[in-house]
C-alpha cells in the first residue's frame, strides 16, 4: 500500500512538473494540489484557512482537494491508499499510526507546537434555555438523562469525551474504580453513539437526546449555523488537542500550509470558527455563537491534559480503548461498551 502512494506520488509529482514547464513556457503559474485528510469537524472551519493561504505567496496556484470523516477511519484510510499530503486528526494516534507505515517522519512533533494545530475543550450541548438544568458531570449520569456522544471505536471527539469524564470521576489520578463506575452510568444513560462527531452534533440538532458531549468549537459551530441550543463548559473538562502532520511524499506548497495552520492568521481563522488558538499573542475576534462573543475562551475551574493525568496517547490509548486484536487486551472503555452492549450505533 505504501508503495502503490509512493507511486501515484510520482506520477503526481511528474504531472505536476510537466504542468510547471508549460507555466513557464507560455508564462503562467504553475499549480499545486494539497490533498488533506481531516476529522469530520474541520470542515467548515478550514474554508477561511483555505482562502487565506491560497492568499499568500506559498499559496499562489495551489487549489485544495479535503476528505473528512471521523478521525480514526480517515487515519486508516490513508493506510489503505487514500490521497493524503496533510493530515490532520483529532488524536496523536491516528498520526502515529501513519507512523509507524511510514507515511509520516517519525520528527513530525518538532516544532513550535509539539505538532499541535487546533485545540478545544469537552462542553455539553443542551437544548436551549437548558430545561435539564445541565452544570456539571454529574448531573450526566441523574436517571433518566438521555446522552448523545460518538462512538469511541471510530471517532476521536468521543475518546476526549469519554477521558474527560473519567477525568472528572478520579480527580485526574490514577483510580480504576471510580472511572468505571462512573462511564458504566454515563453509558447506560447514552441513547447513541454515532460513528463521528459531526454525525453526533447532527444526531442531537435533529432532536435525539438531552445533552451532547462535543468539543466547545462545534458547540459554537452549531449556534453559529443557527441550531437552537446552548452549550455549558463545565467547571472541570479536559484539553483537547488535535494534530497534524504532512506526509514523507508531501510537497513544498503542503508544508507551507502545515506551518501556516500554525501562525496568527490562521489561528485566528480557527478562533473564529470556535477553537482555541495554540499559540500565542492570536488577535482574538468576537466569536458568533460563542457564550460570551467578545470572551470566548473562558479558562475552566479545573483543566485536566492528556500527558498529565494519562500519561500521553502512547499510554491511554491502549489502556483505555484497546480493540483485543493480536493478542492484546480489550481497552477499559471498550470493554464497558461490550458489557453494557454499547458498541456504537450501526
Amino acid at each position: 500500500m505504501k508503495t502503490a502512494i509512493k507511486v501515484a506520488a510520482a506520477l503526481s509529482a511528474g504531472v505536476l512538473a510537466l504542468s510547471a514547464c508549460s507555466s513557464e513556457a507560455s508564462g503562467g503559474d504553475s499549480s499545486e494540489t494539497i490533498h488533506l485528510s481531516a476529522f469530520s469537524v474541520m470542515e467548515a472551519a478550514n474554508e477561511p484557512v483555505f482562502k487565506d493561504f491560497e492568499g499568500t505567496d506559498a499559496g499562489e496556484g495551489v487549489s485544495f482537494e479535503p476528505s473528512y470523516g471521523a478521525s480514526g477511519d480517515q487515519s486508516r484510510a490513508v493506510v489503505a491508499g487514500s490521497p493524503a499530503d496533510v493530515v490532520h486528526y483529532s488524536l496523536e494516534t491516528d498520526v502515529t499510526r501513519l507512523v509507524k507505515e511510514g507515511l509520516v517522519a517519525e520528527d513530525w512533533k518538532d516544532n513550535a507546537t509539539n505538532g499541535i494545530a487546533t485545540s478545544s475543550v469537552v462542553v455539553f450541548v443542551v437544548r436551549k434555555g437548558n430545561p435539564e438544568n445541565i452544570q456539571t458531570w454529574d448531573d450526566l449520569v441523574k436517571p433518566g438523562v438521555e446522552v448523545i456522544t460518538p462512538n469511541p471505536g471510530s471517532s476521536g471527539s468521543a475518546r476526549w469525551n469519554i477521558l474527560a469524564a473519567w477525568a472528572h470521576a478520579t480527580g485526574g489520578a490514577d483510580d480504576e474504580a471510580a472511572g468505571s463506575a462512573f462511564l458504566t452510568k454515563l453509558l447506560k444513560n447514552t441513547i447513541a453513539l454515532p460513528s463521528s462527531g459531526r454525525e453526533a452534533t447532527t444526531a442531537f440538532t435533529d432532536g435525539s437526546g438531552d445533552v451532547l458531549l462535543s468539543y466547545e468549537n462545534e458547540a459554537i459551530l452549531a449556534k453559529q449555523s443557527g441550531a437552537d441550543v446552548d452549550y455549558i463548559v463545565p467547571p472541570d473538562t479536559l484539553l483537547i488537542q488535535n494534530p497534524a502532520a504532512v506526509t514523507t511524499d508531501a510537497g513544498d506548497a503542503a508544508k507551507a500550509f502545515l506551518e501556516f495552520i500554525t501562525g496568527p492568521e490562521a489561528q485566528a481563522d480557527y478562533a473564529a470558527s470556535g477553537f482555541r488558538p495554540v499559540i500565542d499573542d492570536v488577535d482574538i475576534p468576537e466569536v458568533e455563537g460563542a457564550n460570551d462573543p467578545s470572551d470566548p475562551f473562558p479558562a475552566p475551574e479545573t483543566l485536566y491534559t492528556i500527558d498529565d493525568n494519562f500519561n500521553g496517547w502512547g499510554e491511554a490509548a491502549d489502556k483505555y480503548f484497546g480493540d483485543g486484536q493480536e493478542g492484546n487486551p480489550l481497552g477499559i472503555i471498550t470493554k464497558l461498551q461490550q458489557d453494557l452492549g454499547k458498541e456504537g450505533d450501526e
